[in-house]
């Protein structure tokens, strides 16, 4: 696919938001959103924009082992789609009149991703249109050294109902690099999408990606999170719920060891009357590892009969590992129901000394006991491939 030109996001040209990019300052820890994560020694324009003649795409690998009705593959040089079912567009991105409503250049990665993108991902289901299979699609780090910049937009329209999956991983070759990824999807009235995004990226890759879904009128997003790989950066997750009825789900889990850092920044953002949005995050980390999540749930004057919910909860397994946890509300609102929740603990000595008396090695106590952590999330997952998945990720990276 030739690269997109001329107006990259609804009416800001490239050179806009380039210009914008550069006028913006590198985060640092004086920001709030930022406190607890230092990116310094970290230059985006330090790693290569372009691909390198001979990488390609095609079919790769994936995390997740299960039947598809569509299948696309993206990296450095492009998009390619090995298949796709009928009556759904499922095809590389160029322009669109949504593109840019969601994620636009707000910020200093936002604006770098509206003006480096080339290779993206257009996914439209048409009104009333159900999918017994999932769409699949894996976006890979290829280049060692190398920037990789994704774009993903995908319309549920009325009364569709589908499920998507999206990956982000690192080819053998790609030892570090730069990644920059923004979604855009909208969820129109009374559909329903399943929406399953994993980021397994080698653990010398910066990663920063923006996340932003729209909630129509009755209408149900069910959506996956999951954080294994990555050295740093920041991953913002925000869900409008912009018509009445409309609900959101959030279910997230994330492994981090060695001297990983993952940041999670979310957003439920209640505009319309009798909303409900459930936000559920679990991490575990060992060795230096740190986490950060901030969370908010933020509710209109007039989104009246608000149903809210957060939590994160993160489980150490060893004494330098290191989470944050900044749980927040923001309700103008005054007939609601809006609660949070927030835990940081290490492992139990007693269900460790339990386990091991009767036979278990450590290693094996400490997998029993994160499998029990995380199964209240494993249970919240509808599609049982990408439970199973997730699992078997989690406790290879435990016992490795």
């Amino acid at each position: 696919m030739e690269p997109v030109s001329g107006e990259a996001l609804r009416g800001l040209s490239r050179e806009e938001a380039r210009a914008r990019y550069e006028a913006l300052p590198l985060p640092d820890t004086s920001m709030e959103a930022w406190r607890f994560t230092d990116l310094r020694g970290f230059d985006p324009d330090s790693f290569s924009h372009v691909s390198v003649p001979g990488t390609g795409t095609g079919p790769k690998e994936s995390m997740i082992d299960i039947d598809v009705a569509g299948l696309a593959y993206g990296d450095e040089a492009g998009i390619e789609i090995e298949r796709a079912p009928d009556g759904v567009t499922f095809e590389p991105l160029a322009r669109h009149p949504l593109l840019g409503e969601l994620v636009d250049a707000d910020e200093k990665f936002a604006a770098h991703n509206a003006a480096e993108w080339s290779n993206g991902l257009l996914v439209r289901v048409q009104p009333g249109v159900v999918l017994e299979q999932p769409l699949y699609v894996r976006i890979t780090n290829s280049v060692d050294a190398g920037a990789l910049f994704w774009r993903l937009l995908v319309v549920a329209e009325e009364g569709s109902r589908f499920s998507l999956i999206e990956e982000y991983s690192s080819t053998e070759q790609a030892l570090a690099g730069y990644t920059n990824a923004a979604a855009e999807v909208f969820v129109e009235q009374g559909a329903k999408l399943e929406y399953v995004s994993i980021q397994n990226l080698s653990p010398e890759t910066w990663h920063f990606a923006s996340h932003r879904a729209r909630v129509g009128r009755d209408a149900e997003l069910d959506w996956v999170a999951g954080g294994f790989g990555s050295k740093k950066g920041k991953t913002r997750i925000e869900n409008d719920l912009a018509g009445q009825g409309a609900t959101s789900r959030v279910t997230g889990c994330y492994f981090a060891d060695g001297a990983q850092q993952l940041d999670y920044d979310t957003l439920q953002k209640h505009l319309a009357p009798n909303t409900t949005s459930d936000f559920a995050f679990k991490g575990v980390l060992r060795d230096q590892a740190r986490a950060v999540w901030r969370g908010m749930i933020r509710v209109a004057k007039d989104a009246q009969k608000t149903n809210a919910y957060q939590e994160n909860r993160n489980l150490l397994l060893s004494p330098r590992a290191h989470a944050d946890s900044i749980p927040g509300l923001e309700i103008l609102a005054n007939d609601v129901r809006c609660t949070h929740g927030a835990t940081i603990s290490q492992v139990n000595r007693d269900e460790l000394f339990y386990c091991m008396a009767r036979g278990l090695s450590r290693s094996e106590a400490e997998l029993l006991i994160v499998r029990g952590f995380y199964q209240e999330i494993f249970d919240r997952i509808e599609l049982a491939p990408v439970r199973d998945a997730l699992q078997s990720v989690l406790e290879a990276r435990i016992v490795a």
